[in-house]
């Protein structure tokens, strides 16, 4: 018998039929003996549809109202999902985040998990009941709903896993595992039987949807196993765990990307100490988080150019902020591109290989593609293009890395 954390995204329960398939999925867990908890989100659409009536109303909701709002989409499909396992004899209980008592911070609208009670869940859990708890959200000291950002429910499952001490913590979504690259990108890619904490967490932060970076993060730190399976398939789906010897074998596990980026440049700007915490410091102070950084300096030999990445949504606010900081510090000019994005290459593999690198930048150019920036960690390689060079430039860079699927038969 074990203890799973079962986490059901928005698509799998995106219609009452959708919540009587994942609730005789369920069963079949529990009739093999395992204890469950179930981690849910909001049905699929319902999240936009409560931010489209706040904007209705106000152009800038408050964040705590907001809070308020958003965590009634998850309300509805615990108490749906809870409705359809009792149907089928499956004794379930169903919770808000702040009646189990997921402690956050309170910062409205991206909170941060800082604690779990986990003694009422464990209670139920002895009485034979499916616990059902709601994803993406928690409660402040104040007592105040707070939700943890978008996707904020795999955070939730991985920490009550964690919690809980759970033997697995499963991430049900659309895909059944996480692969090479996005297979709507790449029809032929592969889906992986496991990849690390240390990738998934860089395939996460580069734009892959498959998890929330802050799961991936919180599973890591607290070495809780994390398997992404399918709501709709049968299948063993893909193991996030530590490396091992056999991961060696692989040089790249995957092409991530992401399109919601933008680039500030700051022209002539005077070449002194502290200009990067000048520039960047009133950014971070506007809660704007900034991602690739370059400085180069300019052909006078006195003044130095700045360029930096930032998140498309944020991109006006930080060229606001921007504009007013240079003016202050005599910068030349401000210049904005919102139509990049950025493509990377990550793999355990590359620690030990040489040349990585260079075929990247060689496909690339063989294409046609030009490169804005470049960035490198261990296990990542992370380039900025044109936005219309995308779907071309990581087809052109999973053929080069051959990480297609084997052919059938």
């Amino acid at each position: 018998m074990a203890l799973l954390v079962q986490k059901f995204g928005g698509t799998s329960v995106g219609s009452p039929e959708r919540i009587e398939a994942v609730a005789a999925k369920i069963k079949q867990y529990r009739d093999n003996g395992d204890d469950v908890v179930v981690v849910v989100s909001a049905m699929s659409g319902e999240t936009d549809r409560l931010i489209g009536l706040a904007r209705a109303l106000s152009e800038a909701p408050p964040p705590r109202e907001m809070d308020v709002l958003l965590s009634t989409g998850e309300q509805v499909t615990i108490a749906l999902l809870s409705m359809a396992l009792q149907k089928r004899g499956c004794p379930a209980k169903s919770y808000t985040g702040s009646q189990v008592h997921i402690l956050t911070d309170n910062a409205h609208c991206k909170a941060r998990i800082q604690g779990i009670d986990g003694s009422r869940i464990q209670q139920d859990l002895k009485e034979g009941k499916v616990v059902v708890v709601a994803g993406f959200q928690g409660v402040d000291e104040q007592g105040n709903i707070t939700t943890l950002g978008r996707g904020g429910s795999d955070t939730t499952a991985v920490a009550l896993a964690a919690a809980l001490k759970a033997d697995e913590c499963q991430i049900f979504t659309d895909v059944d595992g996480v692969y090479t690259t996005d297979p709507r990108v790449v029809p032929h890619a592969r889906r992986l039987e496991r990849i690390t904490f240390e990738e998934m967490l860089e395939m996460a932060s580069l734009g892959s949807k498959v998890l929330q970076i802050r799961s991936v993060e919180f599973a890591g730190k607290y070495n809780v196993p994390l398997r992404v399976l399918s709501s709709f398939q049968e299948g063993p789906g893909t193991l996030i765990t530590y490396e091992d010897e056999t991961m060696e074998n692989a040089l790249i596990s995957g092409i991530a990307f992401n399109r919601d980026e933008a680039k500030i440049t700051v022209l002539g700007v005077p070449d002194q100490p502290g200009v990067a915490h000048k520039l960047l410091g009133p950014v971070a102070a506007a809660n704007i988080e900034v991602d690739m950084i370059v400085q180069n300096m300019a052909p006078d030999g006195a003044t130095t150019d700045f360029t930096f990445t930032v998140h498309r949504n944020d991109y006006e606010r930080a060229l606001e902020v921007v504009r007013r900081t240079a003016g202050e510090m005599g910068a030349r000019e401000v210049a904005g591109d919102d139509k990049i994005v950025k493509l990377s290459l990550v793999g355990v593999g590359m620690r030990s290989h040489a040349g990585i690198a260079s075929t990247m930048f060689e496909t690339l150019a063989n294409e046609g593609i030009n490169i804005r920036m470049i960035s490198t960690s261990e296990i990542k390689i992370s380039v900025v293009v044109d936005e219309k060079y995308l779907e071309l430039g990581v087809r052109a860079l999973h053929d080069a890395f051959q990480l297609e699927a084997p052919a059938a038969g």
